[in-house]
């Protein structure tokens, strides 16, 4: 898969916002950039915030108010921003990691 950033991360320590997920980032040119990595310990809870990546491995189930969608390794993951898209996630394997593109 080609991911259009060639961030090193190597060198950055991971931190963990919540139980279940720890995540590393940059910013980068106005945007932020973060490998974030989900365990299957990740408990339920809804996002409005949004997102465009890549599921560089793992498997992951976003659940929207009308529907549910399961994203495969190497699948491109985009969730719209809002309220109005409130989405929660559930990880199907025994972690999922995904590379996101945010705006700053």
């Amino acid at each position: 898969m080609s991911i259009p950033y060639q961030i090193q991360f190597d060198h950055i320590p991971w931190e963990s916002p919540i139980d279940g997920v720890r995540h590393k980032y940059v910013d980068y040119n106005g945007q932020r950039i973060r490998l974030v990595e989900y365990s299957s310990e990740l408990p339920p809870h809804w996002c409005e915030k949004g997102h465009c990546g890549y599921l560089l491995s793992g498997k992951m189930a976003i659940e929207y108010s009308d529907k549910e969608i399961i994203y495969n390794e190497g699948d491109g993951i985009f969730i719209p921003d809002g309220p109005e898209h409130k989405h929660k996630g559930r990880v199907l394997s025994e972690k999922a990691i995904v590379f996101f593109i945010e705006k700053v």
